[in-house]
């Protein structure tokens, strides 16, 4: 039976079913596409994609920018598919039409905010909805700030795809469903092997290796706040710069490395493919990003240029 119920229902269908199959999970934006299916129920009466029927939809609301154009994105691209498929007059949405959203720039953590951060977490206590979340997230939080994985990387990683041997972690169909593998180090892994233990004894067959119950794992939102609570106890005040988030702890594995190459002398040239790899990114160019990021990068590149800053003559403004 078809989640769908307007008169684009079979057309939805197909849309999403050739994104999946492209490599596209298509999950946020099928969901955007089902809220616009509901809307379609009540207003394309005349059963046409029509221009007043989608600019309808695209009508700002009191969303934030980020959402607003991802509730309408999926929609521009299902009008494109529609005139691909010969309905020509079908209405595609101008690009350009959601409001532009501001660059956001991370949070750089300090030492001290990491140490406090840590020490926060281990100050944890089991909650009656959570009981064993003193164990989890200081475990969860730990792995995000050593191998900067994604958040969904982390908290939907199967007790499967950890080998507690080798000290490796699969990650499995994740971002453009590519799959990777990562080894992790010998302090981590001697964590994770106790925290394993610790958490079998409660949950002995469970699915997920940070796990809400046996069969669940803690969902984006709740992490974040979880996050954020931990942080606000840790940092009161919020530390220097933009708000903290667990996705920053990504941004700075990246940038602490970068930092470690630039000090060391390494060829950046060579060392970001092996990033870029370890971090799951499509193409270098997400990875080159952070050269041009971060001022602790830029510091750093700065203090290595110092030797050279002679070999350059000073401008003469009387030439």
């Amino acid at each position: 039976m078809s989640r769908y119920c307007s008169v684009f229902a079979s057309d939805l269908e197909d849309f999403v079913a050739l994104k999946r199959a492209a490599g596209y999970r298509y999950e946020s934006a099928e969901y955007s596409l089902w809220r616009f299916d509901r809307y379609a129920c009540k207003h394309a009466e005349d059963g046409r994609f029509s221009r007043e029927l989608i600019l309808g939809w695209a009508q700002a609301t009191n969303e934030k920018p980020a959402s607003h154009k991802v509730r309408i994105s999926p929609v521009r691209e299902f009008g494109k598919y529609l005139q691909s498929i010969g309905i020509s007059e079908a209405f595609v949405l101008p690009t350009g039409l959601h409001r532009k959203t501001a660059h956001y720039v991370p949070h750089f953590f300090t030492k001290d905010e990491i140490f406090s951060f840590f020490h926060a977490c281990e100050s944890l206590k089991p909650h009656g909805s959570f009981p064993i979340r003193h164990w989890v997230l200081p475990v969860l939080f730990r792995l995000l700030y050593c191998c900067g994985l994604r958040m969904c990387e982390a908290r939907t990683l199967r007790v499967e795809n950890v080998d507690l041997h080798l000290g490796q972690i699969d990650i499995v169909a994740s971002k453009q469903e590519q799959s990777r593998r990562i080894p992790i180090g010998r302090d981590l892994l001697e964590l994770f092997q106790t925290y394993n233990t610790r958490i079998s004894t409660v949950y002995r067959d469970r699915i997920f290796f940070f796990p809400t119950t046996p069969s669940r794992c803690y969902a984006q939102s709740s992490l974040s706040i979880a996050f954020r609570k931990i942080w606000n106890t840790a940092v009161p005040g919020g530390g220097y710069g933009n708000r903290a988030r667990a996705y920053d702890f990504r941004h700075h594995f990246a940038l602490t490395n970068l930092n470690r190459w630039v000090a060391a002398g390494a060829d950046l040239n060579s060392m970001l493919p092996y990033l870029s790899t370890y971090m799951g990114h499509a193409c270098l160019e997400s990875t080159d990003y952070y050269l041009h990021l971060v001022p602790e990068f830029f510091h750093t590149f700065r203090e290595k240029l110092r030797s050279t800053e002679n070999l350059i003559p000073e401008f003469r403004h009387d030439l």
